[in-house]
């Protein structure tokens, strides 16, 4: 509750407390003027004992509306035998004086606290009645015109209030409503909360998973490396050297040397570039455009082949592990196109496409069947690095899809969600 809320609710129970006091002196003041002089009759003896004990009764209830305060504005059997009370009261002062009708009109301030249910309007109607015979020039009513007026003005008078009651039964409903649905709120907001807190738990292990599953896939990736350039290097190199071992001949020896000199450094460019590729070291300084430029160029340079690296749509600053996978994916594709595929010409291109980012990598070489890797084989072009490329992009909720033919060359194309950089 705000502050203009309690201030409001303040005035109103001020107003419950006073108020009939106040209309019950504005009776008193008024018949009084209107005496004229100090009337001796039965009837103003009768009024003075009825104000003195309307007064009593006010106190009465004073202190025991205070004693409920701790209960709220609720209809009880004390507020019902009060509600009567007072209006028998008011009813037989407005029979004495019409002015009295100030005082029966406290009947419609406060019905709703007071009289539980139907009860409520039956106690306006009753108020009505007593005002309307004061309106009607004073009860009793002694002829059919005053009696026509009387039932005129009771209608008024009691239309209007049961459509305030109405009104402010709609409007006490609706404030239930509201209060409810504040209270709904809440519980559904800390139930998001948790759900949030839930959802943060669920991310950091997923992260987690997705490292571990990132390690496994690395080692495979090592390992098939490894058996593709170091051990198949290696085994060159020994069988040059037999070869060397068990000839005579010192010419044919040297060439053979030659060769396993050369052998070894191969692989040795091969071990290093192995080394290079266990982290994207290019993305510490650069963004992905950047890093798969110098990965184009040097690959490029060392392999003397023709290869350019296009850029389109708007760049974003991509998340760490997207930027990652991609630049792995496209080393792994120009390594597979250097060992077995002989291209003359290599085509990358990055695509920003608003929700996802397309990584597409097309040579013209030798090429291959895409349907003898799906079937798990091994070729002599796919090597173990097409399964490892398309574990990368499953792994960050991406796709890998390969179209290619024997002698007519290689397209891949990467598709992974834009996660930009936290």
């Amino acid at each position: 509750m705000t502050t203009a809320d309690r201030q409001i609710e303040r005035r109103w129970e001020q107003l419950h407390t006073w108020g009939p006091y106040g209309l019950l002196g504005v009776g008193v003041v008024l018949a009084v003027a209107s005496a004229g002089r100090t009337d001796r009759s039965a009837e103003w003896y009768t009024a003075w004992n009825l104000v003195g004990a309307a007064v009593a009764l006010q106190l009465w209830w004073h202190a025991t509306r205070s004693r409920r305060a701790d209960r709220g504005r609720v209809p009880s059997r004390a507020g019902t035998v009060y509600y009567i009370v007072r209006w028998a009261m008011a009813f037989a002062l407005t029979w004495i004086d019409p002015f009295f009708a100030f005082y029966a009109a406290t009947g419609y301030m406060d019905a709703d606290e007071l009289l539980p249910g139907r009860w409520r309007r039956l106690g306006l109607f009753a108020s009505a009645v007593t005002v309307a015979g004061a309106q009607a020039g004073g009860l009793p009513l002694h002829n059919g015109v005053r009696w026509t007026l009387f039932a005129g003005l009771l209608v008024a008078n009691s239309g209007l209030q049961m459509a305030i009651a109405h009104i402010t039964e709609q409007e006490v409903q609706r404030g239930r409503e509201r209060v409810e649905t504040i209270a709904e709120l809440q519980r559904t907001n800390t139930a998001l909360h948790q759900a949030l807190d839930e959802n943060a738990a669920l991310h950091a292990q997923l992260l987690v998973q997705a490292r571990e599953a990132g390690v496994a896939d690395e080692r495979r990736r090592l390992a098939a490396e490894i058996h593709d350039t170091l051990a198949q290097g290696l085994t060159g190199i020994i069988a040059q050297l037999q070869v060397v071992a068990n000839t005579p001949d010192r010419d044919l020896a040297r060439v053979h040397v030659d060769r396993a000199v050369d052998l070894a450094r191969h692989s040795l460019g091969e071990a290093r570039r192995s080394v290079h590729n266990l982290a994207p070291v290019a993305l510490e300084s650069d963004g992905l455009p950047e890093a798969l430029e110098k990965t184009v160029t040097e690959w490029a340079e060392r392999t003397a082949v023709r290869a350019g690296l296009t850029v389109t749509g708007p760049v974003e600053q991509l998340h760490d592990e997207i930027a990652a996978t991609l630049l792995r994916i496209a080393q792994e594709a120009l390594s597979n196109a250097s060992r077995h595929a002989a291209p003359t010409r290599v085509g990358v291109t990055l695509s920003f496409l608003g929700d996802e980012v397309i990584l597409d990598i097309r040579d013209d070489g030798r090429g291959f069947d895409p349907d003898a890797v799906r079937r798990g084989g091994r070729t002599r072009a796919g090597g173990f690095g097409l399964g490892g490329m398309r574990a990368r992009a499953e792994r960050v909720a991406g796709t890998l899809t390969v179209e290619s033919a024997p002698g007519r060359g290689t397209a891949l194309s990467a598709h992974v969600p834009l996660i930009r950089h936290e």
